[in-house]
């Protein structure tokens, strides 16, 4: 059994051929998926997702990329949901450092501000981070007393040292996604340095295909590439893997019930 932690399904790529997406999903064994949020629009989609089909579970919340746009009905918007039964985690949020889309002391405010908000909705939350790492430590620093949900860092990207930093910080979570299948990806000393238990897997679809399929429109049936380069580092057998990356994801995020 497979889990992708995250995917964009309401992305028009994915959109447009769910059904035989989620026909896939049944096919590849692939048990659910967790669909993030970027922005007000795109939590709609996910929660229209979530209820329709049962392999989909929801997160809710604004991307820095759209900070800029982070206003008072997208906060309504947030609380309305946050109880909602397929809502799993407050996400993706975080900084964006490399595109810059919304400026940084305003990706730092709304970013904060839904620390605070998944604390009050006891949820995890998943984080975006991007050429941020260190501020986004800061951050978590100063916000420690607000993570009492569990923190993923989402398509993790960042070094071994940073991985001991943020555990040492709080109980944090690291999903890797088809990067880590590419040949210059360098990430099997990274992987190694996180706690088993702590290891989650997913695609980040339509991003980030993995290998052998680079170059192609990413797909949630992909996540079995991802798992089996995670099993191959860490010198397991696939049946294993798939078995702590199911107790893994079960365990941050409460609320899916199998």
């Amino acid at each position: 059994m497979y889990i992708d932690s995250h995917v964009h399904l309401d992305d028009s790529r994915l959109l447009e051929n769910i059904d035989e997406h989620i026909a896939e999903l049944k096919a590849g064994n692939v048990e659910f998926v967790i669909n993030a949020s970027c922005g007000l629009k795109t939590q709609a989609k996910t929660i229209c997702l979530a209820e329709k089909y049962r392999q989909i579970y929801a997160l809710i919340g604004n991307h820095c990329h759209e900070a800029k746009f982070f206003n008072d009905e997208m906060i309504e918007a947030m609380i309305a949901h946050a109880n909602h039964k397929k809502v799993v985690g407050v996400g993706e949020i975080g900084l964006d450092f490399h595109y810059d889309f919304s400026p940084r002391d305003v990706q730092r405010n709304v970013f904060e501000q839904q620390l605070v908000m998944a604390d009050k909705f006891k949820l995890p939350v998943v984080l975006h981070i991007r050429e941020a790492y260190g501020e986004v430590l800061e951050i978590i620093k100063a916000h420690k007393k607000h993570l009492n949900s569990g923190v993923l860092l989402h398509c993790y990207s960042g070094s071994a040292e940073s991985v001991k930093e943020y555990s040492r910080l709080c109980d944090c979570y690291f999903s890797f996604g088809g990067a880590i299948t590419f040949k210059n990806a360098k990430k099997d000393d990274v992987i190694k340095v996180i706690p088993v238990n702590r290891i989650l897997t997913e695609t980040d679809a339509p991003y980030l295909t993995p290998e052998p399929f680079r170059g192609r429109l990413n797909k949630p049936i992909y996540v079995r590439y991802v798992l089996e380069k995670i099993a191959e580092v860490l010198d397991k057998e696939s049946n294993e893997m798939q078995d702590i990356v199911i107790s893994n994801t079960l365990r941050l995020f409460t609320r899916i019930k199998l």
